[in-house]
């Protein structure tokens, strides 16, 4: 089996809308393991950090850990490197992967290779994160059209925040996709002393508000293909 077949890529219409949650959250629906590409910005908690707090899962090594927070490609150059897509290919894994980009689809990694770029090489279904706050029908129609015209399987949109039914409805019919569920925000999931309770607070809010069933089947197809 390989590793595309088990692979599910995770990517947003902007940085900051909670797919690294969503993320973790997936990584313990599947009992998958998590891989972030490039991590850019180290000071603060980094996405492969939250993700084992919040999933009590397997994260492996980044490909870059850079100092920066700023687009990869910033990031890379103010430490003198250049992001090789060579050094990106997907991990070979037994089980489930879940991979997750940086910022939105459009996010360059060097100056000739934008996120798009790579999952169009990786040939992986992807679900897009998309915030339901204002603008987010934009943002998430033009993500969908570029991940479709690079040729990716786009298993769906997955929501993050309040409910906007009208919003959702609109993405669902103008973009032709399907509707993954609505992540809301979960406000006792920062970094605490006590920990415990954390991973099955997501797990319980994930299971209610999350069509698990769909991402699954993508998984199932990539199996028998």
């Amino acid at each position: 089996m390989s590793a595309v077949n088990q692979t599910l890529v995770v990517t947003g219409t902007d940085t900051g809308i909670g797919k690294t949650v969503f993320s973790a959250g997936l990584v313990q629906a599947l009992q998958a393991s998590y891989w972030k590409p490039v991590q850019s910005g180290l000071e603060e908690e980094t996405d492969s950090e939250i993700v084992a707090r919040l999933s009590a899962g397997s994260v492996l090594a980044e490909g870059y850990r850079l100092q920066l927070p700023a687009s990869p490609h910033l990031s890379a150059e103010a430490e003198g490197v250049e992001i090789d897509p060579a050094h990106l290919a997907l991990p070979q894994l037994d089980g489930p992967l879940v991979v997750e980009g940086a910022g939105g689809v459009m996010v360059p990694l060097n100056r000739d290779l934008l996120y798009l770029d790579l999952f169009a090489r990786w040939r992986a279904p992807v679900i897009l994160c998309a915030r339901t706050q204002l603008g987010t029908i934009n943002h998430t129609l033009l993500s969908l059209r570029a991940l479709r015209d690079a040729g990716c399987t786009v298993i769906g949109v997955a929501f993050i925040g309040d409910a906007e039914p009208e919003v959702e409805e609109s993405i669902v019919q103008f973009g032709a996709v399907a509707h993954l569920g609505r992540l809301p925000m979960i406000t006792d999931l920062g970094a605490q002393p006590d920990l415990g309770a954390q991973p099955s607070v997501l797990a319980e809010t994930f299971a209610k508000h999350i069509n698990l069933d769909l991402i699954r089947a993508a998984l199932t197809v990539g199996e028998l293909s």
